[in-house]
C-alpha cells in the first residue's frame, strides 16, 4: 500500500486562455464587453493589449464589466512587443486569485491590438504551456473584412483562428453576410463560423469552450483542378494533402520542419490526422503560423489519413518540394458547390475518393 505522503498533487485542471483577435476596427472590444454582461462570464479575467498610450479599450471593458478582474498591456502589439509580461501578466492574474481564496479562474480572454498575429502570441505563452489551454478567435467585419484580408496581419488573424466571428452585420449590405460566409469558409475552412445576428448570443457562442480535443475536424473542401481554381482571395491557398501510406514519425515531423523552414511567416495553418507506422492512432498534427502544437495520438477512427494547408503568398508547387518527400498527393482545396457549411470530414473525402 503506497504511503499518502509519496502520492503526487493532483494536476490543476487548465485554464482557458482566448486570444480574441481580428483586425483594426472589427468589433473585438464590442464583442467582450457583451461577453462579459452575460452571468457565464463569471471567473473570466481580461487582458487587454493597447498600441497607443491612451487604453481606450480597457475603459470601455472596464465601464461594461463591473469586478472583472483586468490587467493592461501597453508597450506595443503583444505579438511583436510583449517578450516576457505576457506569461507574467498571466501567472499574476492566476496567483492573485489564489491569495483572495477565491476559485480558479475559469477563463482568461486576451484582446489583441488589430495588429497582431496569433502565431507569435501563442510561442510566447511556452512558460505557461502546461497551466493553459489555449484557442484563437477572430472577429471579422463582414462590411469590409475582405478588403483587409490583403494585409498579412488580417490574413494571418482570419487562418489562425479556431473560431471566427461575424461582426457588423446590423450595417452590412444586402449579401455581405452571405459572401462573408463563403469566403471564409474558403479562406479557412477548418474554423467554425460564429453568425448570430443578437450581441449577446454572438458573444456567448464566440467565446465558450471550445470542442473537446478529441473531435475530429469538419471541412468543407473537395479538391480541384489548380489550374482551374479561380480562389475568392487569390494570396491565400488551401491545400488538402491525402496520404497514400503511412509514414513514420520521424519522416513527419522532419517534413513538418522543413514545411514551417520554407513558408515562414508565409504558413498559416495546418491541421490533420496522419497515420503513422507502429501507431495504433492517427497523430492529430495542429499548428497556428509556425507553432506546433505537440504532436500527438487521437484516439478516434480516422476515414483517411490527410492534412490541411492554408498558405499566403506561395504556389502549391513550392510545397510539393518539401523534403523528405511523403506518401500523399497534394491538391488544391475549394469551397464546396454543395450550400452547407462544415459537412463531415467522411462525406468529403469519399467525395475525393470518387
Amino acid at each position: 500500500m503506497s504511503s499518502p505522503y509519496n502520492a503526487s498533487p493532483p494536476m490543476p485542471v487548465p485554464i482557458e486562455l482566448i486570444v480574441l483577435t481580428g483586425f483594426l476596427g472589427s468589433g473585438k472590444t464590442t464583442l467582450l464587453s457583451a461577453y462579459l454582461r452575460q452571468p457565464q462570464a463569471a471567473d473570466t479575467a481580461v487582458i487587454v493589449n493597447e498600441v497607443g498610450e491612451v487604453d481606450l479599450d480597457g475603459a470601455v471593458i472596464s465601464a461594461s464589466a463591473d469586478k472583472v478582474p483586468m490587467a493592461l498591456l501597453s508597450n506595443g502589439c503583444v505579438c511583436c512587443a510583449m517578450g516576457g509580461d505576457l506569461p507574467g501578466t498571466i501567472a499574476a492574474l492566476i496567483e492573485a486569485r489564489a491569495e483572495q481564496g477565491l476559485p480558479p479562474l475559469a477563463r482568461i480572454v486576451l484582446e489583441t491590438t488589430g495588429l497582431a498575429r496569433p502565431g507569435p502570441v501563442l510561442r510566447s505563452l511556452g512558460p505557461l504551456a502546461g497551466h493553459l489551454r489555449a484557442h484563437v478567435v477572430s472577429t471579422f467585419d463582414c462590411e469590409r473584412g475582405a478588403a483587409t484580408l490583403a494585409l498579412p496581419e488580417a490574413a494571418a488573424q482570419i487562418a489562425g483562428a479556431q473560431r471566427i466571428v461575424l461582426t457588423r452585420q446590423d450595417i452590412a449590405r444586402a449579401g455581405a453576410v452571405d459572401a462573408a460566409r463563403a469566403l471564409l469558409a474558403s479562406v479557412n475552412p477548418l474554423a467554425e463560423l460564429v453568425a448570430h445576428a443578437e450581441p449577446g448570443p454572438r458573444a456567448l457562442a464566440a467565446l465558450a469552450s471550445p470542442p473537446a480535443r478529441s473531435s475530429l475536424p469538419h471541412l468543407s473542401l473537395a479538391p480541384v483542378d489548380e489550374d482551374a481554381l479561380q480562389p475568392p482571395h487569390s494570396d491565400i491557398r488551401t491545400a488538402l494533402c491525402r496520404f497514400t501510406a503511412p509514414v513514420t514519425r520521424d519522416e513527419l515531423s522532419e517534413w513538418l520542419d522543413n514545411l514551417a523552414g520554407l513558408c515562414g511567416e508565409r504558413l498559416l495553418r495546418v491541421k490533420g490526422l496522419v497515420r503513422v507506422q507502429d501507431e495504433r492512432w492517427p497523430l492529430l498534427v495542429q499548428c497556428v503560423g509556425t507553432l506546433f502544437s505537440p504532436i500527438v495520438p487521437l484516439a478516434a477512427q480516422a476515414p483517411d489519413s490527410f492534412l490541411v494547408l492554408i498558405v499566403r503568398g506561395m504556389h502549391l508547387d513550392e510545397l510539393r518540394e518539401v523534403q523528405p518527400s511523403l506518401p500523399f498527393v497534394l491538391k488544391a482545396a475549394a469551397l464546396s458547390a454543395r450550400p452547407a457549411i462544415g459537412r463531415p470530414l467522411a462525406a468529403v473525402l469519399e467525395e475525393a475518393r470518387a
